[in-house]
Parts: C-alpha cells; structure tokens; sequence
C-alpha cells in the first residue's frame, strides 16, 4: 500500500463527508504493522487496536490514494482472538500495538503475513505453519527499553502516530527493569533530554541518556543519583558526539552456552536474550559453521553471530561502523582466544568493495543490517560469490527488496525462519538463506 500524505481534493472532500457518519466495518487481518484491515465499498481500511474477527465502529481520519487510514470509535463484537489487553496503558500508550490479540494469534498472524510478503515480492511459496519461533515469553523479555522524556522529569511512550507522551511507571514487556531512576535522571537533566534507555545488566542496570544543545547536566547530581540507588550500575551521557561515563557501564549477554559477550550498554545488542540464542544456533547450523570456513560478517556490532562463529574454528572477518562495538569484539575475542577472529571499524559499504578488490572471497557472508536495509551492499555481497548467504532483517519489506537484488544475480533463496524477538508487537526478525 502506498503510504503518501498527499490527499487530493476529491478524496479530502468525501473524507469530510463520511466523517460526519460512522461506519461498521468487520476486520479481516492485520497488516506488519499496527493495524487491523478490513473492506469498505471496495477500499482498504486500516484501524489500530483491532483484532481479525473484529466489528468496529470506526470514523475515517485520513485518506491515502488507494485506502483509509480510520478511528476505532467503538467494539461492536469482538473476535474470538481479541483480548483484554493486560496494560494498564493501554490503548493510549503506542509501544504493544499488538497487546490486545491473544499471542497464538500474533505468532500465527506474523507468520501468515511474511509467507504473504515473500510470495508477492518474491514469487517464493514459504509455509506459515512453523514459520515464526515463538518466544518463550511474551512479557518480561525485553533486556532495554527507551523511553521519552517529559519536561516535568516523567518517561514514558509516545502514543500511536503522536508525539503526545504517555507517562509511565512499568512496562510488562521490560524485564524486571525499574522506571524509578530513569526518572530521576530526567529531572536532573532537565528538557535538553531527548529520551533514555534503561539497560538490564544483571540484577542492576545501565541508564543511557541521549542529550539535545540545550542540555547541561549537573554532573555531580548524576553521579549522586547513581551512588544513592543500587539499582544503577551505570550512567551513560551522550550529546554532539562526546560521551560521559559515570559508574560501571558495560554488560554481560549469554549468546549461547559457555559464551558470554561484555560490551558497553550503549553497543548495539538485541533486545531479546531467549531468542536470540535461538537465532544464533539457527545461523550457525544453516549456514554450515564449522572448523576452516571463512565467514564475513557485515554489521557485526559486538560480535553477536561472529563470535559463536569463530568458536566453531571459522576464519571471521567482522565490519561495523561503531568503533565502540568493534572495540568490544576485539576485546572479547582476545579474552575468549578466538584468535581467527579479525575486526575492523568501517562502514559495511565501504568495507565490502575493498574486499572485493582485494580477491577476499568468503564461503559465508552474514548481514545483520539496520531497519533500512543494505540496497547498496547487494551486488558487492554477489560478486564477492560466498556459498551461503545469511540476511537477518527486523524489517521484512527492506528484506525481501534486497533480497530481490541477490536472486536476481543468480541466488536462490534455501531456508526462511522468523524469531518473534518482539512478542505484542507487529515487529519480527526474519533469517534468509541463500545459496
């Protein structure tokens, strides 16, 4: 569906019309994304809060070109997959867009609608029944969490589509992280702060606070806040490039048994540890790491996958952009003796041409790109002519559009698992094959 704002003046007509009117409208499914679908005089009609098996009442709020985007006015039946969503935050808060859905729905949903991206986009027939690995909780898995800062020193959510902020006390999809010190800190900085991050390490954790120029934190009232509360290991400030570290700042993520990587809490790590290691093992038996096998690893951060691979004896070569990531893959591979284990901080796309040139080829390339994909990176990783290919995406649309790129250019894609990192969230993270 095309998301352009542009409404024109016959569609901004009718949609003041049919504003004045509610419409019943039965929901079909759901969309990778925070809402529910159904039809209406022939045109798609996407809704937040609502369920496949929903009647609604509903009032159309803005008109796309070939759909509308509505306001859940009222429940006039609920489905039989619709639940009472357990936070109390909810529907206003706009972080579990998929809370109110029982989670055998979610699973099946998630795995319902990437068989359906990867037909369309792709022409490749993927079955749904197994498809998506569910979590093995779907509250309490999340290790960090950033939340919004408010003027008044309350953190919280913005709501759905807003920058309208919820303020909040928990989330039952952190794990057992304490909104109390976060809060805390926001008074102490003041409005220059643009949100914080509450990191789980251990029994403590970590607070990382992004600062905008207005900001000029009272350093000694930070440091103070983190010696009068236990809970805070660490308080990381990060504003115009400089960087401000008061207490301990690093954390310890089990990637698989008898392998724990240590890394600043403002590195790059995923969000959740249960699935992760899941995913991990998953990577490492598909494409076939084993003893001698040199692997490339693009947008390696800390070393999540690089690691368990050079544990295997595989000859790793990982690339990211963070300095700060690459240090701690380093680190950590120096300390664990996983001595064919090399790391360089550089950006993927640079990287990849010059070991293009260079006539580095490898048998493995795993990529582990941003929400944004890695367009541009496709025909390097096929001239560079790895065996097996390994994508993993968070994002299924930039996904299948490189994806696209690299079967085009003569590979074929053997194996499709989705993790469901993200449970009472339309997000998912998605692992491709190819050959």
């Amino acid at each position: 569906m095309s998301h352009n704002s542009a409404t024109p003046k016959s569609a901004r007509a009718a949609l003041t019309a049919k504003s004045a009117a509610r419409i019943e409208l039965a929901i079909d499914d759901l969309t990778l994304g925070p809402y529910g679908v159904g039809r209406h005089q022939g045109r798609a009609v996407l809704v937040p809060n609502a369920a496949p098996g929903d009647v609604l009442e509903i009032t159309p709020a803005q008109s796309r070109s070939d759909y509308w985007v509505a306001r859940l006015e009222r429940i006039v039946a609920a489905g039989s997959v619709r639940r009472h969503a357990p936070c109390a935050y909810l529907p206003r808060c706009g972080g579990c867009d998929w809370q109110h859905i029982a989670y055998a729905e979610q699973t099946a949903a998630k795995a319902r609608l990437i068989a359906g991206e990867f037909k369309r986009g792709l022409g490749v027939e993927l079955d749904p029944d197994g498809l998506v690995v569910p979590a093995p909780a779907e509250f309490g898995y999340r290790s960090r969490v950033r939340v919004k800062a408010g003027a008044d020193g309350a953190v919280g959510f913005f709501e759905l589509g807003s920058n309208r902020l919820v303020a909040v006390d928990r989330c039952l999809v952190g794990e057992d992280l304490d909104f109390g010190p976060a809060r805390g800190l926001a008074g102490i900085l003041g409005p220059g702060v643009i949100e914080i991050e509450i990191v789980k390490s251990g029994e403590r954790q970590v607070l990382i606070a992004d600062l905008d120029r207005r900001a000029k934190p009272d350093i000694d009232r930070v440091a103070r806040l983190m010696a009068a509360n236990g809970a805070v290991a660490g308080v990381i400030l990060r504003a115009d490039g400089s960087r401000f570290v008061s207490g301990e700042a690093a954390i310890a993520i089990e990637l698989e048994p008898g392998l724990t990587l240590r890394a600043d809490a403002d590195a790059f790590t995923q969000v959740n540890h249960a699935l992760n290691r899941q995913l991990i093992a998953a990577v490492m038996e598909l494409a076939r790491i084993e003893s001698g096998v040199s692997v490339l690893d693009l947008f390696c951060g800390a070393g999540n996958f690089s690691l368990p691979a050079a544990r295997r004896g595989a000859q790793v070569m990982g690339v990211d952009a963070d300095a700060r990531a690459i240090y701690a893959a380093q680190r950590n591979a120096h300390e664990l003796g996983l001595h064919d284990a090399r790391f360089f901080a550089l950006r993927a796309q640079t990287m990849g041409p010059f070991l293009l040139r260079a006539g580095y080829r490898p048998q493995v390339a795993v990529l582990d790109p941003p929400r944004s994909g890695a367009r541009e990176l496709m025909k390097t990783i096929a001239a560079l002519g790895a065996e097996r290919v390994v994508y993993v995406s968070c994002n299924a649309a930039t996904l299948i559009r490189d994806l696209r790129l690299l079967t085009g250019d003569g590979y074929v894609i053997s194996a499709v698992k989705a993790f469901d990192f993200f449970p009472n969230t339309h997000h998912c993270e998605v692992m491709a094959v190819l050959t």
